[in-house]
């Protein structure tokens, strides 16, 4: 079949280059162009419930000033937290005995102590050079950060009229649009509030758990749970579980059984007990799925990815489940 005979043919070839074309030129730009649906589905109930009460442009304008608000404050704070103890952190765990006594391990005729503390100076060194790397990425951050905002203000001014040019192009019928519609919203929903709230009640339970045992920078490493607890299950067990190694092997046993116990009972159920429960509440999202998307978006989108990923594996299965239901069925 001749190629390009046609002006149809051409006209289809002439799109799909442009558009991959825009694609590779966009793919910097990708974690900012995913957070404007993003943010309007998380802020939507905001904005509907001001509408009634300012005009169209300042309600837009508000919600971004409050959406700048949550993003940054906690953001900034976070980074400047790390930079600010990461070399800190680096020059006490150098001086502490702990790193004497593992130079020291020896399983059979395995001399395992120097090696462990070879790679432990090497991953100190690394945390404390890669604190100041925030700042490089900085730029980055900021400039999709400010494509989201923008992105949300007008999709805020003209939410109706933006769906209506951009349901010709979805391939269900009308019911179905609609309901994927929803469902971007309920996911989105689910997927922040549920991470979030999460990562928040673990991150203070493990903060409070290395103050009462004594071990420092309580509030750090509490920020950094918060970080690490978007991923189900194993996050928050990559704070405490050194914590409470490395309280053993300072011989204070008591002090390791207090924090395993509050890791292993109250962290843990916090993850079985509330993430569930959001979840079911919006959408039924099984935790595997944030899990694989977390660990999927993170090569990608950097740390924002622990959030997109599992909302993008979600929607993949979610179109997955709409075309079965009007096309196979």
């Amino acid at each position: 079949m001749p190629f390009l005979d046609t002006n149809h043919q051409r006209a289809a070839f002439l799109v799909a280059l442009l558009g991959v074309a825009l694609i590779i030129a966009l793919t910097p730009y990708a974690t900012g162009l995913v957070g404007i649906p993003v943010l309007y589905a998380v802020f939507a109930p905001v904005h509907d419930w001001l509408s009634t009460r300012f005009s169209p442009k300042v309600v837009a304008g508000l919600v971004v000033a409050l959406a700048l608000f949550l993003i940054v404050v906690p953001g900034v704070s976070f980074a400047g937290l790390v930079v600010a103890q990461a070399q800190q952190i680096a020059s006490g765990v150098a001086r502490n005995p702990v790193l004497g006594k593992l130079a020291e391990l020896h399983i059979g005729q395995i001399d395992l102590g120097p090696r462990i503390a070879d790679l432990g100076a090497k991953v100190v060194s690394w945390i404390g050079s890669s604190a100041f790397g925030l700042i490089g990425t900085a730029t980055r951050l900021a400039l999709n950060l400010i494509i989201s905002l923008f992105g949300l203000y007008y999709l805020l001014l003209r939410p109706q009229e933006t769906w209506d040019a951009v349901r010709p192009y979805i391939p269900f019928s009308a019911k179905n649009a609609e309901k994927l519609r929803q469902r971007f919203r309920d996911v989105t929903t689910a997927t922040i509030i549920g991470t979030g709230l999460t990562a928040a009640i673990q991150g203070t339970v493990v903060g409070f758990g290395f103050w009462l045992v004594g071990l420092p920078n309580a509030v750090f490493w509490g920020v950094v749970t918060m970080v690490f607890a978007v991923l189900p299950v194993v996050g928050s067990g990559l704070v405490w579980g050194p914590g409470a190694i490395a309280l053993a092997l300072d011989h204070r046993l008591g002090a390791a059984l207090v924090l395993a116990f509050v890791g292993l009972v109250v962290v843990g159920n916090v993850d079985y007990i509330i993430r569930p429960r959001v979840f079911s509440r919006w959408a039924n999202i099984h935790p595997l799925v944030t899990l694989v998307g977390a660990l999927a978006g993170v090569p990608f989108f950097g740390i924002l990815g622990l959030l997109i990923g599992p909302l993008a594996l979600s929607y993949f299965f979610e179109l997955i489940k709409m075309y079965r239901e009007e096309y196979l069925s």
